[in-house]
């Protein structure tokens, strides 16, 4: 469950998928298809070296454009940037939802339209129904995936699963609803535990919003501890019921900050450049219906 697949792989790909994105390895329906790409495979010049997704990072916007026209033609289809803030908002994407729309999850029943999430350290999150009828995609950084128990707020997952359920209301009337709520995810690289230093008001976030989660936190020096993002993930997804979890499952392999020639990471080249904020690019995670 936690083995890398290479791009490019299998016929229902299109041959010009670049060889080092990843395509997950789980068992989703054959009409549904995503892909992770990594640094590989775009023209952008150091130090976004090269294929840059994000048009927010100070790269050239024509460079981003060509990128993210090479994304569109590997896919076959249409990816929608949103504007991320680390949140829980879910947008119900459709042939007229604009880049630049903000929210940190998106939804959508249509063909050809893919549910897109930028990430350099956060943690993507694909989701699919096993009759391959509705897909998402969820961007899961720290904030977001922990949410705010103690205000109310539920995590991007939480939201995301939300959608999916309210997007069944038809499946249910027409009796289908037992295997219309069957939900598989995949979670992408991120920061693995090794290199995810973070404060004791964390580690809080979490055990406020969800029993039994400070074992994925180690201590580490003094108020800091090294956070599991991908096991709180799988947590919370199984708390929701959905049981069929792949893909990272914390190791050296799916780090983005340990990975430098495959992955873009922002801690990483944060700590590079000297100045707090990094000068990185963003990669996507893409799943859509066809």
């Amino acid at each position: 469950m936690g083995r890398l697949s290479a791009g490019g792989l299998g016929s229902n790909y299109p041959c010009y998928m670049h060889t080092d994105w990843l395509i997950p390895d789980w068992p989703a329906p054959a009409n549904v298809k995503a892909v992770f790409t990594t640094r590989s495979g775009g023209v952008s010049k150091p130090p976004f070296e090269s294929l840059n997704l994000g048009d927010h990072v100070g790269d050239v916007l024509t460079d981003v454009q060509a990128n993210r026209a090479r994304l569109a033609q590997a896919c076959g289809a249409h990816a929608v940037f949103l504007k991320q803030v680390h949140g829980a908002q879910v947008l119900t994407l459709d042939a007229a939802t604009p880049d630049g729309s903000q929210a940190d999850a998106c939804v959508t029943t249509q063909r050809l339209l893919a549910c897109t999430i930028m990430v350099a350290d956060c943690l993507p999150v694909l989701l699919t129904t096993t009759d391959g009828t509705v897909v998402a995609a969820a961007h899961a950084g720290w904030r977001g995936l922990a949410g705010d128990a103690n205000h109310g707020r539920q995590g991007v997952l939480e939201s995301v699963f939300a959608s999916f359920l309210s997007s069944f209301g038809a499946a249910v009337q027409s009796g289908r609803a037992q295997e219309a709520t069957k939900i598989i995810a995949w979670l992408g690289p991120c920061i693995s535990p090794s290199a995810f230093e973070v404060g004791a008001e964390v580690k809080a976030a979490f055990e406020a919003g969800q029993p039994g989660a400070s074992r994925f936190f180690v201590p580490a020096a003094p108020g800091k501890y090294l956070a599991d993002l991908a096991g709180l993930a799988r947590q919370r997804l199984q708390a929701l019921g959905v049981a069929q979890v792949y893909g990272n499952d914390g190791s050296h392999q799916w780090c983005t900050a340990l990975n430098p020639d495959k992955y873009f990471s922002h801690r990483r080249d944060a700590g590079a450049s000297g100045n707090g904020f990094g000068t990185t690019g963003r990669m996507a995670a893409c799943i859509w219906l066809v």
